[in-house]
């Protein structure tokens, strides 16, 4: 965020293009003063920014460009950051002592992935049922696609890539290709170490 974020924030000052437009950060609080502002990677911000903030944080109110106070009272600020050490080695002390808490996320690792690729086949289970078909996937599966779906880098991001190729995308295949009528069950199993998505059709289809 540049230096001149400022003036999108609290809106130009008199003479300057864009006085009568108000500051987005301003004038969103001016019109819905219960609000909850997210400022997403937060340390990249223009040490002026921080400045801004810092006047939220302390006094509860800002200035806007055309002289206006804002009230921010009633404002709650969220922050998300990427920095890998502490804050406190990097935000000013100033600033980390009007926070009122820090939330730490701990890195994803491998043992983390399987309720997380639960979480996500629910919103294919949900799919499927509507059109009558129950899915069963086995723990082997599971563990499978945690496997293929975490990066050490970017941890769960590739999970919803890999359930779309490996299951959503066989399925769409297998339903186009022939009629399923209610009840059929969608499998999703490990042979020979490789998933494999099958459609069980019920008892008395057989």
């Amino acid at each position: 965020m540049e230096k001149h974020s400022v003036s999108r924030l609290i809106g130009a000052p008199p003479g300057y293009v864009g006085h009568d437009e108000g500051g987005q950060l301003t004038e969103s609080v001016r019109r819905k003063p219960y609000s909850v502002i997210l400022l997403d990677e937060v340390e990249k911000a223009h040490q002026d920014v921080f400045n801004v903030l810092l006047q939220v944080f302390d006094d509860g109110r800002l200035t806007d460009g055309q002289g206006r106070t804002v009230d921010f009272t009633n404002v709650v600020v969220i922050m998300t950051s990427n920095l890998p050490g502490d804050p406190a080695d990097f935000f000013r002390p100033e600033f980390i002592n009007r926070i009122d808490d820090i939330v730490r996320f701990h890195e994803l690792t491998r043992e983390n992935m399987a309720p997380i690729v639960e979480m996500q086949l629910e919103a294919v289970r949900h799919r499927l049922d509507d059109r009558g078909i129950e899915l069963d996937v086995s723990t082997e599966a599971i563990n499978k696609l945690a496997d293929l779906g975490y990066d050490p880098a970017f941890g769960a991001r590739p999970l919803k890539r890999t359930i779309q190729r490996e299951i959503v995308d066989r399925l769409a295949m297998i339903l186009l290709s022939r009629p399923v009528e209610d009840d059929s069950v969608a499998e999703v199993d490990v042979v020979d170490g490789q998933l494999e998505v099958r459609v069980r059709v019920p008892a008395h289809q057989v």
